[in-house]
């Protein structure tokens, strides 16, 4: 009885802050001087000063994180570009392959003509065969030191055809690979965490990445970044599949929907789903020992909806967690640089 007692005295107090301090200054401005109140009100105040300084840090680390997944985003999308680079390349590298091919075939029919022509010549001017074969021979020398340059031009681009063929064969093996790495674990959530409804929390593969989407419902009460428990035993089977499968990178993702939030702990939308993100990232390093260095937080408040806000239905559908597990680039990288 007396907790409820001072968390009602508290919700009041709170409120008399707000209605009080609205008309003497707002969020970022300077208390004025003069102002006072009691010791009470003024910490509720003080605290209130210090979440309006800290909103712009916030806004900074959320828009980092946000160029960091879009860079990540742009570097698929440009190896995807380069492999369609080389595939066209071993195509023109074909062409030529054949051109000369072709030209060495002519040069082998221009050479047997030549053959014979010089045939005839020395069977018909026997008195002038000694000069006509020592032009045969030096035609000979000419037409073999062009033979012998083609093949050897004919043979440098089938080395080079080669490597490159080899070269697109091998990114061909680590993209599949890692599309034969990502179904794996798409197959091992799934299995691992069948024990939770569809409306609670789903697994699904979109460009190659592995999309874990939780719900509010699962995971966090209303307007709250606090995970619940039936939330914390989805993160631990999660936690474990991760373990074993580090060759991923952990993007967690916050979202809600449209509706507007404003309370002493977070201003709106976009505060609540980066400190929901970040409150499930340290249960996940702190509780699970995934690796700090493998997993990033970030927020998108209302600003990426899987459905119209204009239904209940819809705005159920938006406040989620996702969790992004993307495919470590390293080898592909390194492939691609030299």
């Amino acid at each position: 009885m007396n907790k409820t007692k001072l968390t009602l005295s508290a919700v009041g107090m709170l409120f008399l802050v707000f209605q009080s301090c609205a008309p003497v200054y707002k969020c970022g401005e300077e208390r004025p001087q003069g102002f006072s109140a009691g010791n009470r009100l003024m910490a509720v105040v003080d605290e209130r000063d210090e979440l309006c300084e800290n909103i712009e840090g916030y806004k900074e680390k959320n828009e980092l994180l946000q160029e960091r997944n879009d860079l990540l985003v742009e570097k698929t999308d440009s190896l995807i570009g380069r492999t369609h680079e080389m595939a066209k390349e071993y195509e023109q590298l074909e062409g030529d392959h054949n051109r000369l091919k072709q030209k060495h075939e002519d040069l082998k029919v221009e050479h047997t003509e030549l053959q014979e022509r010089y045939s005839v010549i020395l069977s018909d001017n026997f008195k002038r065969g000694h000069m006509y074969d020592e032009r045969l021979k030096e035609a000979e020398r000419r037409m073999m030191e062009r033979e012998r340059e083609a093949q050897e031009r004919l043979d440098q681009k089938e080395r080079e055809l080669a490597a490159r063929q080899a070269r697109i064969e091998e990114l061909e093996r680590i993209i599949a690979e890692q599309d034969s790495v990502a179904q794996r674990l798409n197959r091992l959530l799934r299995e691992a965490l069948l024990g939770f409804e569809s409306d609670e929390l789903s697994v699904e593969i979109r460009n190659g990445k592995v999309y874990v989407s939780m719900s509010d419902k699962l995971m966090f009460r209303s307007g709250s970044a606090k995970v619940e428990n039936k939330g914390k035993e989805a993160l631990a089977v999660l936690a474990r599949i991760l373990n074993q499968n580090e060759d991923f990178e952990i993007l967690v993702e916050g979202h809600t929907d449209n509706v507007p939030i404003s309370t002493s702990q977070f201003s709106d939308n976009w505060d609540l789903s980066v400190a929901r993100a970040t409150s499930m990232v340290r249960l996940l390093t702190n509780n699970y020992n995934i690796s700090p260095e493998r997993i990033t937080a970030s927020g998108k408040g209302e600003f990426a909806p899987r459905a119209t806000n204009e239904s209940a239905e819809g705005r159920a559908q938006n406040r989620r967690t996702e969790i992004i597990l993307s495919p470590r680039l390293d080898e592909l990288m390194d492939m691609l640089s030299e």
